[in-house]
């Protein structure tokens, strides 16, 4: 069992330079952590078994920085992977911290912001494909509005639309190989964000003129924050072949967004993630989007990111078992659940509905409504698997 609990890259598991490298401020408290240098992160991330690293572009190249000045980190930081064999699968852009963006990025009412932020994210999509990066991520942090009065919110989206059109042309037309990834928030820190669900994402993507380019990558938080089951969003975005990307972390319901070690809260919604992409095989990496508390020192942000491995190998340990444990199998059955997977009625003719109706007009309904469905005995068995007594 300890081996099969020890992270190793082919497991894909990945962590943010922001995620190891939070100084532990918050609103209300200054920095506790000193900076840690991007290099450093991936050494270390290297040693516990990562797989590569993430980035936004203000995390690796300081704001104002010379072209020979971002030439010489990005060199240092390309050694430091090499080095280690850690990659980079995914790079994003800060839209959100400086106060440019305070009225928002893409959806700014002042076109000269929406310039500047398509511009930096063409330099930020530039310099991720040069680390070698497949998917961009795109968080519209600062896409909202407070005061209703002051959005028209269907040209919020068109602008909106409109910024990732422009940034898959550049993919387009440089030849990368790269795909987007949006990811949904309903608040904070806007008091409503634009795009604030997967379903909503979903729905815009199809609007794009370039779809197939464009998925998700939900978080794990996000769709927390707001009661909604992280879950069924990545099951939903499985079923549209959209999940390019997944953010996990821990999250209490109606909480601010807190990015807690993965499965530190949520033990349950975490374990039918895990289960849910282990059972689809889903071959993307595992981002860990989270920080470690602000009580920590430099050595605790490596345990933190030590137990976000782990606990996805032991959740994934228990889908396994789950799979073959005889009682839960036969409690299964009880339930129906395979039977989900049968079409209703296959005929969408006149005289296939008309059958339909025929035989559904011959069941025993008082019988049907009367019938249990055993959800009881299965929703204990699964406990007393994560709980250890089976």
């Amino acid at each position: 069992m300890t081996e099969a609990l020890t992270p190793r890259p082919e497991h894909k598991f990945t962590f943010g330079l922001w995620t190891v490298g939070n100084p532990g401020r918050d609103p209300f408290g200054r920095e506790v952590r000193p900076p840690l240098d991007p290099c450093e992160s991936v050494r270390r991330l290297a040693e516990l078994g990562a797989y590569g690293v993430n980035l936004h572009d203000d995390d690796l190249v300081p704001p104002g920085s010379s072209v020979a000045e971002r030439d010489a980190i990005v060199a240092r930081f390309q050694e430091a992977l090499d080095e280690s064999g850690l990659v980079v699968p995914m790079a994003t852009t800060n839209l959100f911290g400086d106060p440019v963006f305070r009225d928002g990025a893409f959806t700014a009412n002042d076109p000269r912001v929406r310039r500047y932020a398509v511009a930096k994210t063409l330099d930020a999509i530039d310099l991720g494909v040069e680390l070698g990066a497949t998917v961009y991520v795109m968080w519209g942090g600062r896409e909202g509005v407070e005061a209703e009065a002051a959005i028209d919110v269907a040209a919020a989206l068109d602008r909106y639309a409109e910024a990732v059109n422009l940034c898959c042309a550049h993919a387009r037309a440089q030849g990368y190989d790269l795909r987007f990834a949006l990811e949904p928030k309903p608040n904070e820190p806007r008091g409503d964000l634009l795009l604030p669900t997967v379903g909503h994402a979903l729905a815009f993507i199809d609007e794009l003129e370039w779809p197939d380019m464009v998925g998700l990558n939900p978080e794990f938080a996000h769709e927390t924050m707001s009661g909604l089951s992280f879950t069924h969003a990545v099951a939903q975005a499985l079923w549209h072949d959209k999940l390019f990307h997944i953010d996990l972390n821990a999250q209490r319901i109606g909480k601010y967004d807190q990015d807690f070690r993965f499965g530190s809260e949520g033990i349950r919604d975490a374990f039918y993630t895990v289960k849910l992409l282990e059972d689809a095989g889903w071959d993307g990496c595992r981002h860990f989007d989270a920080h470690a508390y602000r009580t920590e020192d430099a050595d605790g942000v490596w345990d933190f990111a030590r137990g976000c491995m782990r606990t996805y190998l032991i959740l994934a340990d228990k889908a396994r078992r789950f799979a073959a444990h005889p009682e839960i199998a036969e409690a299964l059955a009880a339930a129906q659940v395979a039977a989900l997977a049968e079409p209703t009625w296959s005929d969408t003719s006149p005289e296939g509905l008309a059958a339909l109706r025929a035989e559904a007009a011959g069941y025993d309904v008082a019988a049907l409504a009367a019938a249990g469905h055993g959800h009881e005995r299965l929703d204990q068995l699964v406990t007393e698997l994560l709980l250890g007594a089976r």
